[in-house]
């Protein structure tokens, strides 16, 4: 039987999984390589091999009510798109409200994970940690939750860039930039047009001489601000969008793109991707077409070589003295602590059912939590990985054969593939609602809409129309949460709030008040003309004192 639970990481990912172990009635023990919670969102004024990294400027791309935890909406005041300290502030407020601290062992690295002879019959595992003083432990447990996650390890390919050893400036990782206080007046190329990339080149164009964006594929580019400057993630994030992407999605695709070119023309520019905008998760920047049109920024194909102080593009344009050069190149996923038969892969992607779950275990004990890429924020998913696979360890829930849990993996894989503009940087692209919405079947906790209309039809209208977000998973089923529902018919308010810094007095409505007072006056004399008798009319109307005549 299941009873202790070894968690890998105290980022989003580990945190959430510590609480669902503890709602299961589990004993969780998380083992954390730093001296704090917060993984990637953790700012660092110093950078430390082997863990993510931030700069001082990141703002989240997910709106806060998307990124809630199910059961733990954000405070009101907090802003929508929220700056790493005020993620920190919130993720801080969720371990204390829920008491995980005191389950996590800080600045304590696990360096191996084995089965135990036993495996077979018991399904344990043996964790091997060592802490920063060089003291290593072995302790048993019953199940494993991997939650290190996958921007700790920059892939840097100089390889791919002939000359780059002779380049006179100099070069770094985007997991190394912090600001751009020393970029100043500086030639700067920035290689790799993902978020990071991105917000690196709008950032650094604000100090430097010139700043060249190299891109080898263009992208599509959404903002945060949305119609009606709200949260962009909270508009067209219904089951109702939803549905009409599945129903009709050429047409939904083409209407997409059609509005994001009526912001700017993505051709124009120079950003245009040969892919759909569905196709592959886009770039989220506000900024960037204003630094685009005002020449700060300069939009280049990818770079073929460098040359000394110059870098020669794949269009043949060279750009001279460049003084420093920034990859935006993404990250290599690493889980060298795994046995080696579970580090198998499927086309550029770990082979794990539904993302979670080896397949070829003899026992389901070990389950990967947050290892993936999505259209949307990471909390409300790995909540709900760790809330299935809590329940699978302890056999409320069973598998698949390995056999099938294999023929799936094989058939998500060629889909996958067909659907997103899959690389080995990016093999982990999913859709947030339709993979939720899966394993919230499996859990039990899938709301049901059309049984809602009948039951609570305004809280139906909410799930269909309005914005999918994380309460909706705790309506019923295991971990129902009472204060779902008004959470969800709240949380407009929450969005709201944040932008009540300054009252603006409600306009005058076109009429006047002499206008309002006359309609509806008329509107009275009507209702009086359909209720009344004549002869009731005709005293009212001599009992008014401006009928009567003067004395």
């Amino acid at each position: 039987m299941v009873q202790k639970v070894a968690v890998i990481g105290a980022g989003i990912s580990g945190l959430t999984s510590i609480k669902v172990c503890l709602d299961e009635g589990l004993e969780p023990t998380c083992f954390e390589s730093s001296q704090d919670i917060g993984g990637l969102w953790r700012y660092k004024e110093t950078p430390t091999p082997g863990h993510a990294n931030i700069y001082q400027s990141v703002v989240i791309n997910s709106s806060k009510e998307m990124m809630a935890f199910s059961d733990f909406p954000p405070p009101a005041d907090l802003p929508n798109n929220m700056h790493h300290s005020e993620v920190m502030q919130y993720v801080r407020l969720y371990a204390e409200t829920f008491k995980l601290l005191p389950h996590i062992r800080f600045q304590t690295t696990v360096v191996r994970l084995r089965r135990t002879p036993d495996f077979s019959t018991t399904g344990q595992w043996e964790v091997e940690t060592e802490e920063d003083g060089g003291c290593r432990e072995t302790r048993v447990f019953d199940a494993v939750m991997v939650c290190s996650g996958h921007f700790s390890h920059p892939h840097l390919p100089l390889s791919d860039f002939p000359g780059i050893e002779s380049f006179e400036g100099r070069y770094f990782h985007s997991w190394s930039y912090q600001n751009a206080e020393d970029l100043q007046d500086k030639r700067v190329v920035v290689i790799g047009i993902g978020n990071s990339g991105g917000d690196l080149a709008v950032e650094i164009s604000r100090v430097a001489e010139k700043v060249y964006l190299s891109t080898r594929t263009g992208a599509w580019v959404v903002g945060r601000v949305g119609d009606g400057g709200l949260p962009g993630d909270l508009i067209g994030s219904s089951r109702m969008t939803r549905l009409m992407r599945t129903l009709f999605p050429w047409w939904m695709n083409r209407n997409l793109e059609k509005k994001l070119n009526m912001a700017f023309d993505h051709k124009l520019y120079g950003l245009k991707p040969n892919h759909g905008v569905l196709a592959q998760i886009p770039v989220v920047n506000d900024d960037l077409p204003a630094r685009i049109i005002s020449g700060r920024i300069k939009v280049k194909p990818n770079v073929r070589e460098f040359r000394r102080s110059s870098v020669v593009f794949a269009d043949g344009s060279i750009i001279d003295k460049v003084d420093v050069v920034v990859f935006a190149t993404g990250y290599e996923y690493d889980f060298s602590y795994l046995p080696k038969d579970l580090q198998a892969k499927s086309g550029h992607r770990l082979r794990l059912y539904k993302h979670v779950f080896p397949p070829t275990l003899t026992r389901p004990t070990l389950a990967m939590v947050g290892f993936f890429h999505s259209f949307g924020a990471i909390n409300p998913v790995s909540e709900m990985q760790g809330r299935w696979a809590t329940r699978v360890f302890k056999g409320l829930l069973t598998l698949p054969s390995e056999k099938n849990m294999l023929k799936e993996i094989e058939n998500d894989t060629i889909t996958l593939h067909r659907r997103f503009v899959c690389t080995k940087r990016t093999p982990l692209q999913l859709e947030n609602i339709p993979y939720l919405d899966s394993l919230a079947g499996l859990v039990g906790v899938r709301p049901n809409i059309l049984w809602f209309l009948i039951k609570d039809p305004r809280l139906a209208l909410q799930l269909f129309l309005g914005p999918c977000t994380p309460y909706q998973y705790r309506l019923t089923g295991p971990g129902q949460w009472a204060g779902a529902r008004q959470a969800i018919l709240t949380q407009w308010e929450r969005v709201v709030q944040p932008f009540r810094t300054r009252v603006v007095p409600e306009p005058e409505p076109r009429w006047s008040r002499p206008w309002r007072i006359s309609v509806a006056f008329s509107g009275a004399v009507l209702l009086c003309c359909a209720v009344c008798s004549k002869e009731q009319l005709l005293s009212f109307w001599a009992s008014l004192p401006i009928l009567k005549s003067p004395q």
